[in-house]
């Protein structure tokens, strides 16, 4: 979870408006909502499926409701309802909605009003704003409270994952804070198995709510993997027990970073088909690394530790849910720009289920402070304005599968993805050079052992011309030029060599051509240098994109005539 935000003023403005903007940057990003409403939902080897056997691709958002005031933040300035489609709107398909344990156990707390739990924070000017805009929640017990926040989402048809993030009310995380782990002042695991089955149970009917999150970030010094498996599985088996149409979500250790332990130990449950393991990751995760490392260095030890200690689980066949990444809207923070280039690459390229954090604009109180401003938040901090739009763009490529079960529209090809905007390799026609594009209208490409990226159904392959011009395609692709090897630490630079041997890279110009240039930051010294423009990933996909043009279909004399005819165009 994140550690930093500041605060800011309000404003009010109309609530209808607010709608028509997020239609707008809907229709900007060119982006399918999928609605899903065949729950409950199972899991298929790594896949996640619905009752058809259809993949369905979790792309969601972090909605807190763990904190002090025990009520979904936001809603002194939405309606809770606005709020809801606002997230349809926004391209996600679903909510990781925290919790913290202590609301569902403690009757004494769950029990007392919204307004009151306002005011013993000495929250009173929140309570006007939020009788203002959510009248019907503000005298709800604060239980009943989480429970209409989840009608609002099922009901605006957002999937929902429930999260244990936390025992006692408030903010999270730290080593020391009580809640980390199991036999910890506040982490009772008899107290939290009971939690876990009356909420389970609580919402059992309600058919939007299609996974349970077990525990936010085991950590501290109590941490260790004997009590992780006899925990775990007692929750896993309680949740299934309740309530066997949700997923059951598990989490690892050191702040959900590492589930290594399970390269050699199996979990032994009673139950199939509903097992999901949960990591997190951020670019504070690793300190400073990305703006005081070499960016390549960075890229490929953080990302060998996130398949080595997580993202192997696909391999063993479950579902991987990234619950928690995200990075500073506002696009200053050099460390976060750096981690989730690669970040976003390797989401691609596995194509897992992922959790955005985060929703909040603002919180009702963090830290002390009223109304901090949250600057990972997809809002601004009237929860009406969205803080990046062009952030929403950017990611709206990994919102859909690129593979699994009934993604099958065409035969296996691969995409070239270039993870700082979020487009992909396309050609637009036969007079025109390479750039990028959205991702649903990507040139299909096969990348043959020869390391040659041929342009699929043709005899074309992607070719290095001259430094610094356009990349061309070629019919002579036994050239060295015509060779792309991924290199650099990051394994995202693709190089080639020209005719006179040197070394070039693919980049991306101001016009988004995909040219060829020296290749940046190869020298593990250079740690200002930034090669996000030449990261590309190349990715597996079976799913639609833009049909190849005919004049790439044509027979391969006609092919030769057209190279002798435009000459240095193909």
């Amino acid at each position: 979870m994140l550690k930093s935000s500041s605060s800011s003023s309000s404003s009010s403005l109309n609530v209808s408006f607010f709608n028509i903007q997020l239609f707008i940057l809907l229709l900007i990003i060119n982006q399918h909502v999928v609605i899903v409403s065949s729950q409950p939902l199972y899991t298929n080897s790594r896949w996640i499926v619905n009752s058809t056997g259809q993949r369905v691709k979790l792309a969601c958002v972090n909605w807190v409701s763990h904190m002090d005031v025990m009520l979904a933040e936001g809603l002194n300035h939405q309606p809770v309802d606005a709020i809801s489609k606002s997230i349809i709107n926004m391209g996600f398909n679903c909510v990781r909605l925290t919790w913290p344990l202590f609301l569902f156990t403690n009757d004494s707390l769950g029990s007392i009003t919204v307004r009151q739990s306002f005011k013993n924070l000495g929250l009173f000017s929140s309570i006007v704003d939020l009788q203002a805009n959510n009248p019907s929640i503000v005298d709800l017990s604060v239980l009943d409270a989480y429970k209409a926040v989840v009608a609002s989402l099922a009901k605006n048809n957002v999937m929902i994952i429930l999260d244990n993030h936390i025992s006692k009310p408030g903010w999270c995380c730290s080593r020391f804070d009580g809640n980390g782990f199991f036999g910890d002042p506040y982490f009772d695991p008899d107290l939290w198995i009971q939690g876990l089955t009356k909420v389970a149970t609580t919402f059992k009917g309600t058919t939007n709510v299609v996974g349970m999150s077990l525990r936010n970030e085991l950590r501290g010094p109590l941490q260790n993997v004997d009590d992780w498996y006899r925990y775990m599985q007692k929750g896993a088996e309680a949740v299934h027990a309740a309530n066997s149409d949700v997923l059951v979500i598990l989490s690892g250790l050191s702040f959900d970073k590492d589930l290594s332990f399970l390269h050699q130990r199996p979990l032994n449950l009673t139950f199939s088909g509903k097992l999901v393991f949960e990591i997190h990751r951020y670019g504070f995760t690793d300190g400073d690394t990305w703006s005081t490392e070499n960016a390549n260095q960075a890229c490929g030890e953080v990302l060998n530790d996130m398949v080595s200690k997580g993202a192997f689980v696909l391999e063993q066949g479950y579902p991987l849910f990234v619950s928690e990444f995200g990075a500073d809207q506002r696009g200053t923070n050099v460390n976060d720009n750096r981690f989730f280039n690669c970040f976003l690459g390797l989401a691609a390229e596995l194509d897992f289920d992922w959790a955005l954090w985060t929703l909040v604009g603002s919180y009702y109180l963090r830290d002390g402070i009223v109304g901090l401003n949250e600057y990972y938040g997809v809002l601004d901090w009237n929860w009406f304005d969205i803080r990046n739009s062009s952030f929403l763009q950017r990611i709206s490529v990994i919102r859909t599968p690129f593979q699994g079960p009934g993604y099958t529209d065409t035969r296996p090809h691969r995409v070239i993805f270039h993870p700082m905007t979020g487009l992909c390799v396309q050609r637009t026609s036969l007079l025109q050079p390479l750039e990028l594009g959205p991702c649903s209208e990507a040139s299909a490409w096969g990348y043959a052992p020869a390391k040659t990226l041929t342009v699929i159904g043709t005899y074309f392959c992607l070719q290095a011309d001259k430094l610094g011009q356009p990349a061309k395609l070629s019919m002579k692709c036994s050239d060295d030029s015509s060779k792309w090897d991924t290199i650099s630490d990051s394994k995202m630079h693709l190089s080639s060599k020209l005719h006179n041997a040197t070394s070039v890279c693919l980049d991306v110009d101001p016009n988004n051509v995909i040219v060829t240039q020296t290749c940046k930051c190869l020298s593990t010294n250079d740690t200002t240098c930034d090669p996000g423009s030449q990261w590309f990933k190349i990715i597996h996909s079976t799913r639609a994109t833009k049909t190849t043009k005919s004049f790439l279909q044509i027979k391969p004399i006609i092919h030769f005539l057209a190279r002798n005819f435009f000459g240095s165009y193909i």
